[in-house]
């Protein structure tokens, strides 16, 4: 089985598809990852509102779990994602 799963015959759209593989190649053993969409977007080339469509696409669909992350002092961080095995 490829490294992506099957997320290639999902039904999702290529957007979905970019992100998740993102996700996955930069996520830890335990499927973790916390980058933050300016950084997604730049790395993928895609507009900030793009990436963001792509994670609601992920995450209603269950691929990819999101947790938001703050500071010490209170304000955001980078959402910590939790990439979920595609069957």
């Amino acid at each position: 089985m490829s490294y992506f799963g099957t997320i290639y015959a999902e039904d999702i759209p290529h957007r979905a598809k970019a992100v998740y593989m993102y996700l996955k190649d930069r996520a830890n053993r335990s499927g973790t990852c916390w980058p933050g969409i300016n950084t997604i977007a730049k790395d993928l080339h895609l507009s900030r509102s793009t990436v963001k469509r792509a994670l609601g696409d992920l995450t209603m669909r269950g691929f990819i779990k999101k947790e938001p992350c703050y500071r010490e002092n209170g304000s955001n961080s980078s959402n910590l994602y939790l990439v979920e095995n595609i069957r």
